[in-house]
């Protein structure tokens, strides 16, 4: 199985779409919308890794952005807590010249 990390993912929780909008998240980012997730559910990690078939470790891992395993068992836990994954293309922004000017500026102060 493909490594999770290998793929550029966007994850949004359907009912907090902001105006269509989606931010990157990473795997700490995941995690805390997975466990905020669980605990809208009502669930702990051991009802959560019956319902999965998933070592409640592993679900842990992943609620704190330490999990590196496979792509299947992530979307099986979000899944279970009614997020899912989106994969879309990678957004490159470059800083404007101000962001540019105030990172080599002297403080006069």
């Amino acid at each position: 199985m493909a490594n999770i990390w290998f793929l550029v993912c966007y994850i949004s929780y359907m009912a907090n779409i902001v105006g269509g909008q989606k931010a990157m998240a990473n795997r700490v980012d995941i995690g805390k919308k997975a466990r905020m997730a669980r605990k809208s559910l009502g669930y702990t990690q051991q009802v959560l890794s019956e319902l999965t078939n998933i070592n409640k470790t592993t679900i842990s891992e992943i609620e704190n952005g330490r999990f590196t395993g496979s792509f299947d068992i992530f979307e099986r836990v979000l899944d279970a807590v009614g997020l899912q994954f989106e994969v879309t293309q990678k957004q490159h922004s470059l800083p404007d010249w101000d962001d540019i000017e105030a990172m080599f500026s002297e403080d006069n102060e």
